[in-house]
């Protein structure tokens, strides 16, 4: 029996490499999926190919309540009681120094991760099958700390905070509540942080992490996706407040 037959999956960030290979996942484990992202042009490239009468796509911006709380209505009107929220949306902002760090910068990044994520929380969860997951998208970032990177540690944080809320608050209905922290994985959203890591350090970004990371590589979209669907299935389900590691061992 395929591990998510005929449950119903929300994923954000749906059209991003980690989105768009868990929503792949899903849909061989046999679940509908749908996936919200930002741009109708990104997740019509993200779709195509997806067996549509299992798959639909949402625009929303998840720091909007209102987009959020439509997505929400419209996955339920076409697919179903919720099994499974993956939330996964995320930007990165910038590098600099606390004195220089720009503030509306700083706003953006927390915006999306952290009030993105309780927002979806907040409008899933009443159509949230009992016995469901909700897994929120961390990062190694959130359980370190590097040098300028102030946007996107404090969100990675705050969203360790947020899971330990729900996992309590939604226990008695026994849905699960998690966080997958991913290292530097090999896609276009890594790629671009590094771009600007090379710049300030003055020496190749994507090498300079591979040394921090025991296994001495980027992971790949797959491979989280993976860790995903454990937390995603039954096979989870004593499984809950859980900070779940993907990152070569970087966080050791």
């Amino acid at each position: 029996m395929p591990r998510l037959q005929d449950k119903v999956c929300l994923i954000t960030g749906g059209a991003g490499s980690v989105g768009l290979a868990t929503a792949r996942l899903f849909l061989d484990e046999g679940a509908k999926v749908a996936l919200i992202d930002m741009k109708a042009a990104d997740l019509a490239r993200a779709t195509e190919g997806l067996d549509p009468a299992r798959v639909i796509a949402l625009t929303a911006d998840v720091s909007n309540s209102a987009e959020v709380a439509a997505a929400v209505a419209a996955t339920v009107a076409r697919l179903g009681t919720i099994d499974v929220l993956f939330s996964n949306a995320g930007n990165f902002g910038t590098v600099a120094p606390i004195e220089s760090y720009p503030e509306e910068v700083f706003e953006a990044v927390i915006a999306v991760h952290v009030k993105g994520a309780f927002l979806m929380a907040k409008h899933v969860s009443p159509h949230l099958r009992d016995g469901g997951s909700i897994i929120i998208t961390s990062s190694v970032a959130g359980v370190r700390g590097d040098a300028g990177v102030y946007g996107y540690i404090v969100a990675k944080h705050a969203q360790v905070g947020l899971m330990r809320v729900l996992a309590k608050e939604l226990a008695p209905r026994r849905i699960r509540v998690n966080t997958i922290h991913p290292g530097p994985i090999d896609n276009g959203f890594q790629h671009a942080v590094e771009a600007g890591l090379s710049v300030a350090i003055q020496r190749d970004g994507a090498e300079f992490f591979n040394q921090l990371i025991p296994l001495g590589r980027h992971g790949t979209a797959h491979e989280i996706a993976q860790s995903v669907l454990y937390l995603a299935s039954d096979e989870s389900r004593f499984t809950t407040g859980l900070r779940m590691m993907v990152d070569g061992g970087m966080s050791i």
